[in-house]
């Protein structure tokens, strides 16, 4: 019998594992705020440049006029944000006049900032612009690279020391560095705290999907899990409230960081996963954190009668060959543990150089960042419906290569959409953003239960880690469109459809118990591929009854 039996005899999907879900999701709806934060922090806003200090507006008649004696246009007829005139060109004041060939210079007494939408933001505040703009990507970069480490330290710590022990550190270093953040007045000192909120982030998504997979019986698992991909949509809704109510960008990172110190201190109660303490020989604790499931659920009894000998009659089998991940190494032991690694390289690094391509730079659009940002969350919430009924009905592997494929298809016909059709093209990336947002909330499930208990985290941070690699690799690509502006999209829409191939070798999850052990792992695809074989040779004795060739053999 597996364990899922067990959770299903103290109550199955009951009060524990409903209250349990939403402690452990509610954090991860703010860990969206953060992700995509710099697009609020560090929005540019309407710039130019500072007048020389040695000039004087008083001879001219208005803001408007001096402007432009001072400031040349650019293409589109707007003042130019990096460069000025080294004399104030008086000629331009006259109707219809213009200059050729006058000298300019770079902003050499600093910008002019439009403070209508926003008040203040890091790029106002140490002027990333002009040939400082790079540093705006730069900090995103070093987020991500945050991500990308704690995906790799708080996966194996998980593995060794538990899935609560990290997350619990987790909340209180997210909660700690975003406060820093929002106090340090240095670039550097912003870009280090980030780099530590990034690696905080890996450490709460990757050990609360770890526990809520872990806690929850079989029929509960894909609601589960796309339940943390509503939470992601909340969290965008949130983001795009509070940016709104509150404008100044330091006070926008300590209002989105402080709620994880509650996070924090509620975190204590939850129990560990039963599953890793018994994997470590840890029964004690884990029939005593059963017990109190079953009171929760319901069924004191039933966790009163439980004894290490009964729990290990659900898990003896599973468990018997079990030995702890100790190497990244143990991802390509065997075959199937090594085909569904590599391919789940492809599959997260894909969506995640797509995903992040499409949602981290929402100025682009032309539209108000604050309506984009809530088109944005709000197409998540039909696409992930829609991937929760096929993943229940038609399966994990379906669902995820068909949502990759169509939002490859989107991101890649939006290339032919006029660029003066703003609308529709916002529109069509939104769609493109929820079929990634859906797929990428599915493989975080899906990926739960492709590995056995005795490398899920190390696998789970194996995959993140490639997820990240596919976020910096994001602006690099974006940066392509500099030399021609359908490189973006090509490369964000092939990648995509990569992905959704590739996910087709992937063997299916639905409706089947966790995996405990890489050798049932491997007992499981070959019991499957021998099913496979025996009704191919039926199939084939069939036809030879029916006095029909088989196919292959008449080919």
């Amino acid at each position: 019998m597996a364990f899922t039996d067990l959770l299903d005899a103290l109550g199955g999907v009951g009060r524990f594992q409903l209250v349990y879900t939403a402690l452990l999701l509610l954090p991860c709806s703010l860990l969206a705020c953060h992700n995509f934060l710099q697009n609020f922090t560090a929005a540019v806003p309407l710039h130019h440049c500072q007048s020389p200090t040695n000039h004087t507006a008083a001879a001219v008649n208005g803001l408007g006029a001096w402007l432009r004696v001072t400031i040349p246009l650019d293409r589109l007829g707007a003042p130019e944000p990096c460069r000025r005139f080294t004399q104030p060109q008086w000629a331009l004041l006259s109707p219809n006049a213009s200059v050729h060939g006058a000298a300019t210079e770079g902003c050499k007494d600093g910008w002019v900032y439009d403070r209508s939408v926003f008040p203040s933001t890091l790029v106002m505040e140490w002027d990333l612009v002009c040939e400082a703009r790079t540093l705006r990507d730069l900090a995103q970069s070093i987020y991500m690279a945050g991500v990308l480490v704690g995906a790799a330290v708080f996966g194996s710590l998980a593995d060794r020391l538990g899935r609560k022990s990290p997350l619990v550190w987790s909340y209180l270093q997210l909660a700690v560095s975003g406060a820093a953040t929002a106090y340090f007045g240095s670039f550097g000192a912003y870009c280090f705290f980030r780099f530590l909120m990034g690696m905080a982030f890996s450490g709460i998504i990757l050990n609360s999907l770890s526990l809520v997979v872990e806690w929850m019986p079989t029929r509960g698992r894909t609601v589960a899990g796309v339940l943390l991909g509503y939470s992601f949509t909340l969290g965008q809704l949130i983001l795009a409230g509070v940016a709104y109510l509150i404008r100044p960008w330091r006070w926008l990172q300590f209002a989105v960081s402080v709620p994880f110190l509650i996070f924090f201190f509620y975190s204590w109660w939850l129990p560990e996963s039963s599953r890793w303490l018994l994997l470590h020989g840890k029964s004690q604790l884990a029939l005593q954190n059963l017990r109190k499931v079953a009171a929760m659920n319901g069924r004191k009894e039933e966790g009163e009668r439980l004894t290490k000998e009964v729990v290990s009659s659900y898990i003896q089998s599973e468990f018997a060959t079990v030995r702890p991940s100790n190497s990244v190494l143990d991802l390509f032991q065997t075959p199937a543990i090594r085909k569904v690694t590599c391919c789940l390289m492809v599959v997260w690094f894909s969506n995640s150089l797509s995903y992040y391509g499409l949602a981290m730079d929402l100025q682009k659009f032309g539209l108000s960042v604050y309506l984009v940002q809530v088109l944005f969350g709000v197409i998540d919430i039909p696409a992930m419906l829609a991937a929760t009924t096929t993943m229940i009905y038609v399966g994990r592997r379906a669902t995820v290569a068909a949502f990759l494929i169509l939002a490859g298809l989107m991101v890649i016909s939006n290339m032919f959409v006029p660029e003066d059709m703003q609308t529709l093209r916002t529109a069509q990336a939104a769609l493109g953003k929820g079929c990634l947002a859906s797929s990428f909330i599915c493989v975080y499930l899906f990926t739960g239960e492709l590995y056995p208990t005795e490398i899920r985290q190390m696998g789970m941070g194996f995959a993140s880690v490639s997820a990240r690699l596919g976020g910096l690799a994001a602006p690099l690509v974006t940066m392509l469109g500099e030399f021609s502006a359908v490189l973006p999209p090509m490369g964000f829409g092939a990648t995509s459809i990569l992905a959704g191939l590739a996910v087709c070798f992937l063997p299916e999850t639905r409706n089947l118990p966790l995996v405990e052990t890489i050798e049932a792992m491997e007992r499981r695809v070959k019991e499957r591929l021998s099913r496979k074989g025996a009704e191919e040779k039926d199939e084939e004795v069939s036809l030879q009854q029916l006095g029909v060739s088989p196919l292959r053999e008449t080919i």
